[in-house]
């Protein structure tokens, strides 16, 4: 946007799964920040991350107390909380003496104090002209351009996207890569973009201070350099999370492939999963010894569930593994990585929040109490103790629940954690399930299908009440008879089968299990599926 004929490029910080390294990529672009608290809730785990790192990287701070017009607004005690945050976080002199704000972002106003009348944002722009510095560069150094982002465009190919700290950059211009290992391989700029708002737009010419997006360099990752062709320079890498959990991905070969899907082949999953590492620096994605299947390692096991999700919702059919955990091997003992969980809850949830992670081999580190009625619980927990948590946690809470992790780096193997202890029961024919069959089947465990479903041999179709997997006919129909009987009218009661959303699927299965997912449906089933059926 532009205020005052000054430019204002206003960058927001992520909020998915690779949430820690996504923040210091954006961190880069800016030359200042803008801390946005809610009037009611205050600061929240997720703004003690991002305010850390941007203190860190001595960006000079605004804040800015939004919501000012709730009913429950608290804008003294929450100013208050983040001093209290600031000093928590050993800011320095200049920083803590930040300029603050109190707006009203649905009606479009701004003041710098309480009952101050306001009609525009004009107040909050023009704190950001005079608090945010210009764009530092040394005009005798060349072209330096950080990569921060990665996309792609079906024109122009690969785009990196970055701000330009020296020197200036024109579209034909030749440059030179400078990667990570030192090494430097020369490139040429096809397509150079400017932004106005949201909007990308081609320009002849970009100078430093600018956010841009270059076509024409592939071979450049995220953090590397595009420097001046003649006198390359590098700028400090960027350090990118490495991914901490991994699955197998491979093309839907039940009975029922092809049937719902748009996209069913092991080509088609193939090109998908090397474009999504094209744009995702936190996806990793590997060939195995299979043609079919394929490694996909990420950071967490939300992150691999979103892309499932969304390849789902493209039309893609595939079916995938346990989610294992990446361990490494330093000096003969194996480590695993761990993670900070900051779960902020009502105080009423604090006894079921803490029943559930203390398995899961959490510790815990931090425990606050604000006198609202909110705790904040801090742990440090395995990374495969996460896995299936989160739905979970929403229903322990009744969705009022925050829960947020970051990496904390790696630490000696924790112990087993305790998975599903009973075991499958699987269909050992094909055809449709009939209520007389499930209401017979009940008393064996919990079931997941409903009457009048088609289902396959080697699919599982409930929970066993025991440890063991069991074969079961939940195609039986009831035999007819000119014979009265005195239950033949008897009514079947059946209980509802229980629907797992895809998180849920993901945690339920075991090594010798896949989930089946198509756009329409998430299906259980065993790697070996025929030899089931017993007569």
């Amino acid at each position: 946007m532009t205020y005052r004929g000054v430019r204002i490029n206003i960058v927001d910080t992520p909020g998915h799964a690779d949430f820690g390294s996504e923040v210091e990529r954006t961190l880069t672009l800016v030359d200042g920040v803008l801390l946005l608290v809610d009037a009611a809730e205050g600061p929240l785990p997720q703004t003690r991350f991002v305010l850390k790192k941007a203190l860190e990287a001595g960006l000079p701070p605004i804040v800015v107390v939004n919501k000012i017009d709730r009913q429950d607004a608290r804008p003294a005690e929450v100013l208050d909380e983040i001093y209290d945050l600031f000093i928590d976080l050993d800011a320095a002199e200049d920083q803590l003496d930040f300029p603050v704000l109190y707006t009203n972002a649905k009606a479009g106003t701004a003041a710098r104090a309480l009952g101050e009348p306001s009609q525009t944002l004009a107040p909050l722009f023009e704190t950001i002209l005079a608090t945010v510095p210009a764009p530092r560069f040394n005009p005798e150094t060349g072209l330096q351009f950080r990569v921060a982002m990665l996309d792609w465009d079906d024109y122009v190919g690969r785009l990196i996207i970055g701000r330009i700290v020296n020197g200036r950059v024109k579209q034909a211009d030749r440059v030179a890569v400078v990667h990570r290992d030192g090494s430097v391989e020369p490139g040429k700029i096809t397509v150079l973009y400017g932004y106005e708002g949201l909007r990308r737009v081609e320009v002849a010419e970009a100078a430093a201070g600018e956010i841009v997006a270059i076509a024409g360099v592939d071979q450049v990752e995220i953090g590397e350099t595009v420097a001046d062709a003649d006198r390359p320079q590098a700028l400090p890498a960027i350090r990118i999370d490495e991914p901490t959990v991994s699955m197998l991905f491979s093309a839907n070969v039940s009975p029922f492939a092809g049937r719902e899907g748009k996209y069913v082949t092991s080509t088609q999953l193939r090109d998908r999963l090397w474009k999504e590492r094209r744009v995702n620096v936190g996806i990793r994605v590997e060939e195995t010894d299979s043609p079919d299947t394929f490694r996909v390692s990420g950071r967490g096991e939300l992150q691999l569930a979103i892309l499932i999700e969304m390849m789902r919702r493209e039309g893609f059919e595939m079916e995938v593994g346990k989610p294992q955990i990446i361990t490494r091997e330093t000096d003969g003992q194996v480590l695993e990585p761990m993670e900070h969980l900051v779960i902020d809850i009502p105080e009423e949830f604090i006894g079921a929040v803490t029943q559930k992670v203390g398995p899961r081999r959490a510790t815990m580190t931090k425990l606050v109490n604000h006198g609202t009625g909110r705790v904040r619980l801090e742990y440090r927990i395995p990374a495969r103790g996460l896995i299936g948590y989160r739905s979970e946690f929403l229903t322990d809470t009744r969705g009022t629940g925050l829960l947020n992790h970051l990496f904390d780096g790696w630490a000696p193997w924790q112990g087993e954690i305790a998975h599903r202890q009973n075991g499958a029961l699987v269909a050992d024919r094909a055809g449709r399930t009939t209520a007389y069959a499930i209401d017979h089947l009940q008393a064996r465990g919990i079931m997941f299908a409903a009457p009048g479903e088609a289902v396959y041999e080697g699919q599982v179709v409930g929970e066993n009440a025991r440890d063991n997997d069991m074969d079961v006919n939940i195609t039986k129909e009831k035999k007819l008879t000119n014979m009265r009987s005195s239950t033949s009218d008897e009514g079947v009661k059946l209980t509802p089968p229980r629907a797992m959303n895809l998180e849920q699927s993901l945690e339920w299965i075991r090594e010798d299990e896949l989930l089946e997912v198509t756009p329409k449906s998430l299906r259980l089933r065993k790697r070996q599926l025929v030899g089931r059926r017993r007569f």
